[in-house]
């Protein structure tokens, strides 16, 4: 099975986050789940390239926040839809989560979205992420691990948490998976910088969720 890695580059940058460390610990990680890997610099172009690509993953930043201009083509945009509208599986990573803000598909697919103003994050540090239940019936094992909890996501329709973090006593999603038509999506908020790729659960969390959104055999 092939996946496709759209990195973040040029407007889909962002000084926070390193991408060009993170994206290779994913490729890492789906090739060791099973799938070929290609790694895409050029986000958008990225999209018109889905057609024989069974699991897209998004590691890229909010292009709105750029100071580089310019709008998704329209190859891209229709590119995404058509993907979606067959089925390819989608693992959206972190930042991906206020990322393809042109995309009028992507925030409906991933469940939620980064709102500038409402939504934050507590410093990076060391927490346990409570792992939950997939789809399946499969336990997720607890994560222990240092990085990045997003709060106060905006929640568009129902997803299956499968993943959580408590920050004050309050419960957040974490990691989250969902099916939009033909399409299985899985989003891991998790997965800030390459302390998070440390944690030997988490990188067994993102394999099962790169296996699930393709219907890949479990490994």
């Amino acid at each position: 099975m092939k996946a496709l890695i759209a990195s973040g580059t040029g407007r889909y940058g962002d000084p926070w986050h390193p991408y060009t460390r993170t994206s290779p610990l994913l490729a890492e990680i789906a090739r060791d789940a099973g799938f070929s890997v290609e790694v895409h610099e050029d986000v958008d172009r990225a999209m018109t390239r889905l057609a024989d690509v069974d699991l897209l993953i998004v590691n890229a930043g909010d292009p709105w926040r750029s100071e580089e201009s310019g709008r998704a083509p329209e190859a891209a945009v229709e590119g995404l839809s058509e993907a979606l509208r067959r089925g390819v599986g989608v693992l959206a990573m972190h930042a991906a989560l206020a990322s393809l803000r042109d995309y009028p598909e992507w925030a409906p697919a991933i469940g939620a979205m980064w709102l500038p103003g409402v939504s934050w994050h507590p410093p990076i540090g060391h927490s346990v992420v409570r792992g939950l239940t997939m789809p399946d019936g499969g336990r997720v094992a607890d994560v222990p691990i240092e990085d990045e909890q997003y709060l106060r996501l905006q929640a568009i329709g129902r997803s299956t948490t499968v993943a959580e973090h408590e920050v004050d006593g309050e419960r957040f999603p974490a990691v989250w998976v969902r099916e939009v038509g033909a399409a299985r999506v899985a989003v891991d908020a998790l997965g800030h910088d390459e302390r998070s790729y440390a944690a030997p659960e988490h990188r067994a969390l993102v394999a099962s969720l790169a296996r699930w959104a393709a219907r890949a055999p479990s490994a």
